[in-house]
């Protein structure tokens, strides 16, 4: 199937020179689906500069007005989400109904940010304390002015809108660079937004390679949101370094699960098989490793392997799970196979075998040394790991031996050993009884720690990254000691000592 997509729009398009182009390929097919300008330096720098005229438009609506156009933009969305997921399935490869469940949880943060952003952004009031009794203070959040937005290929409209929707709410620009993979899902995110949003072009959409990204971070934009490897986060940060422009990066994961004794295995299995295997395992968030307890443990890997071996691999319509989109993964996902199976691993489904470009089929291994590059480094692939533990504690601490801290999973029946646990695993998201089900929470941030990255999108935090907090006191009226002023006197201080040592010095 072809799918061509437009790259006319001037909203949604920066200009850019003639010469150099970008191809988008289909990568399970290497026919080319869309044509889009590589934008250099100087056309970066314009559209930012076009952003900041925006920003000044858009920030002045203000948030009931801001709430009704990304609300317009949702409707359009949903109204034209079938031809987006074509567009995926062409650009990436991934299975057209996991392109409409993506596309979904794109709609469901449009539509939180929005509605929330006035409640979480707009001006409060705060207690100023007895020593401060004189005046009112408040705190609002200013928006930055322009984003720069840097998105994935793998999951290419819910991962930038986790970034684009939370800044737009905000009442900032957005200018966004979508991975070289998937240019055409950028150029559809900002025609739609467009649609909308006639006026200014307050989203604008930049295509290119790495040096487009480094342009885009030198370019003066007030924040940069980057979805990617943590080898490119660092790149990142280094560039944005350069011009002292704060970052957020949500980078690679190698998250976890820990299945209990008490655990139901078939829906455990289920969950865990997708999360491992989905989007042909292109997932930041995906299960790559997996503890399982002694009393469960061949359970569990039979019921994984039997679905496994069932899953679908192919381009054609009912697929379950695509090509590798990006070809150079292929030899990572295949190294570690190979090393795992080399170092004592058993392939319980696949092997080395299943890896047959661009498509890898499953592969599940089992007894795989800790210190392997399949249990340590990200595998990026429809593989996992399955390995066996002692009890919860060792579970525990083979799941937090890790220099990675994005997502992971619990299965047990028990609540509270299931919230214990979940609060004990270092990383920046937990699901309990399921797998990745935070991601499509509007009012839970995403983000990692360590290796997996800093900041957050989505939720409060989500706004809140992307607006600058603004602290007011307005003095009511003159306190009767002039402790900000030179005319204080050692009476004054000793007063106010007396008071301090009454309020902060003793008992509680």
């Amino acid at each position: 199937m072809s799918v061509t997509a437009s790259t006319e729009s001037t909203q949604s398009m920066s200009s850019a020179p003639a010469g150099e182009v970008l191809e988008s390929l289909n990568p399970a097919t290497g026919e080319v689906v869309g044509t889009y300008p590589v934008h250099d330096e100087e056309a970066v720098a314009e559209a930012v500069a076009r952003a900041r005229k925006a920003a000044r438009w858009w920030s002045g609506l203000g948030f009931d007005e801001r709430k009704n156009r990304l609300l317009a933009w949702k409707r359009t969305v949903v109204r034209r989400i079938d031809e987006l997921a074509r567009l995926m399935h062409a650009e990436t490869g991934k299975p057209t109904d996991d392109a409409r469940l993506e596309t979904i949880g794109a709609i469901e943060h449009i539509d939180w940010a929005a509605k929330h952003a006035r409640k979480v952004l707009g001006p409060r009031k705060v207690r100023t304390g007895p020593l401060a009794m004189n005046l009112a203070a408040s705190v609002q959040y200013q928006p930055l002015g322009v984003i720069g937005v840097i998105g994935p290929w793998n999951y290419p409209i819910l991962t930038p809108v986790g970034s684009i929707a939370y800044a737009l709410a905000a009442g900032n620009a957005v200018v966004f660079k979508p991975s070289e993979h998937s240019p055409g899902v950028g150029a559809w995110i900002a025609e739609t937004f467009a649609e909308a949003v006639p006026e200014e072009p307050v989203l604008q959409v930049v295509t290119g390679f790495g040096p487009t990204g480094a342009a885009l971070c030198r370019s003066g934009v007030d924040k940069v949101a980057f979805t990617g490897s943590t080898a490119t986060g660092k790149k990142v940060m280094a560039t944005c370094a350069e011009t002292l422009t704060p970052v957020i990066v949500e980078a690679g994961g190698k998250d976890a699960v820990i299945v209990a004794d008490d655990a139901d295995i078939e829906a455990a299995a289920e969950a865990v098989a997708f999360g491992a295997m989905g989007n042909a395992g292109q997932t930041c968030v995906g299960i790559e490793r997996a503890y399982v307890t002694e009393k469960v443990f061949d359970a569990f890997v039979d019921r994984v392997a039997t679905i496994a071996a069932g899953i679908r691999v192919g381009a054609q319509e009912d697929a379950q799970l695509g090509p590798i989109t990006m070809p150079s993964q292929v030899e990572i996902i295949r190294k570690h196979i190979t090393d795992a199976v080399e170092r004592g691993g058993k392939a319980v489904v696949g092997g080395p075998e299943s890896v047959r470009p661009p498509f890898v089929h499953p592969v599940v291994l089992t007894d795989v040394p800790e210190d392997s590059a399949a249990m340590t480094e990200e595998t990026f692939g429809p593989t996992i790991t399955i390995n066996r533990v002692r009890d919860l504690e060792e579970a525990v601490a083979k799941a937090n031996a890790t220099r990675y801290g994005l997502g992971s999973a619990v299965y047990t029946r028990s609540t509270s050993k299931a919230m214990e646990i979940a609060r004990r695993l270092r990383s920046g998201m937990t699901s309990i009884n399921s797998v990745q089900t935070y991601a499509m929470v509007g009012a839970l941030p995403f983000g990692g720690l360590g290796d997996s990255g800093f900041g957050r999108i989505h939720g409060p935090d989500g706004l809140r990254e992307f607006a600058a907090a603004k602290s007011i006191a307005r003095q009511k009226y003159r306190m009767p000691l002039p402790l900000l002023s030179f005319a204080r006197k050692p009476r004054h201080m000793k007063l106010v000592m007396w008071v301090v040592r009454l309020l902060h010095g003793r008992g509680r």
